[in-house]
């Protein structure tokens, strides 16, 4: 069984082609993570999959049913959290999670036994009178999460739900989704932050320029596109030293700004060579998703 199925989806804007032909599937119970670059499609993809956005060929199904065709009434088992809190400022807190629950048609009595976990949810037990404009950039984010679970979803789309927050916030958020999986929920999140699919996300696809370019779990990911040890070196000195020894010493170097990376399966003669050199600062781990990300869309800047 799968709650989301995507096959063949295309969606252009006059010339330009932003989905370009993806299959997406996702099984219940599961965390599944669509990164990208800006521009490359994300935010698109997940309004196709919500039916807000018709696509221009593929076929699109949410628990069986088809979207957009009957895309309000598979949205009634899902949840959204968008990019931007969209909160009403012209209610409390207990409000918005009151009058969003209307909009699903469930009964006053219902929901006013549902808001006081949801508060609890989110942290805000004891600031269900108070006003939006009282609240900080992370309670808004979790009381949008806490939102988004009113009308007790099977599936949650989150859309780079911990953007612009501290790193704080960010774990409390973290901890947050990690209990809905336990509960058994299924969850569809972008971000652009690599450590945030590392630690929740149990498959993910990396999309560029409208098109799947890979998928898998983060695990397998990067045990299958990158080198496992990275050392990172920075300093004066650097780029000359990566001409000089660089390619040399690792299997792979790359240059972004002042520090190089340089990747290899060993490496043992590399930081020897470092350890003489005091004027180079260098940092030594493993390789992780974000490594994966940046070898196989590139380094540039993408506005």
């Amino acid at each position: 069984m799968t709650y989301l199925s995507v096959h063949g989806v295309r969606k252009s804007y006059g010339e330009h082609e932003v989905v370009a032909g993806i299959d997406l599937e996702l099984k219940p119970g599961e965390c599944f993570g669509l990164l990208g670059p800006n521009g490359a499609g994300k935010t698109t993809t997940l309004r196709l999959c919500l039916g807000l956005t018709e696509p221009d060929a593929g076929t699109i199904r949410m628990f069986d049913l088809p979207v957009p065709v009957e895309a309000r009434q598979a949205r009634a088992r899902a949840g959204v959290v968008p990019q931007i809190d969209n909160l009403d400022p012209d209610f409390t807190v207990a409000e918005n999670l009151l009058v969003y629950g209307r909009y699903f048609g469930l009964a006053d009595a219902l929901l006013y036994a549902r808001i006081p976990s949801l508060l609890e949810f989110a942290g805000l037990a004891n600031r269900g009178d108070d006003n939006i404009k009282a609240l900080s950039g992370g309670m808004k984010r979790r009381l949008t999460l806490a939102r988004a679970l009113i009308n007790d979803p099977d599936l949650i789309f989150l859309d780079e739900p911990t953007t612009g927050l501290d790193p704080q916030a960010r774990h409390l958020i973290w901890e947050r989704l990690r209990n809905l999986l336990s509960q058994g929920k299924t969850i569809f999140l972008t971000t652009h932050f690599m450590d945030e699919a590392e630690r929740l996300c149990h498959r993910l696809a990396i999309m560029d320029h409208g098109r799947v370019i890979v998928s898998g779990s983060p695990r397998e990911l990067v045990r299958a596109h990158i080198e496992p040890q990275v050392v990172e070196i920075f300093g004066d000195g650097a780029e000359a030293w990566a001409t000089a020894q660089g390619s040399r010493l690792s299997e792979r170097c790359e240059r972004t700004g002042e520090t190089v990376f340089c990747y290899a399966h060993n490496v043992d003669a590399l930081l020897h060579d470092l350890e003489q050199r005091p004027e180079l600062h260098y940092l030594h781990r493993s390789a992780n998703l974000e490594d994966v990300f940046l070898r196989l869309t590139g380094r540039d800047l993408r506005d």
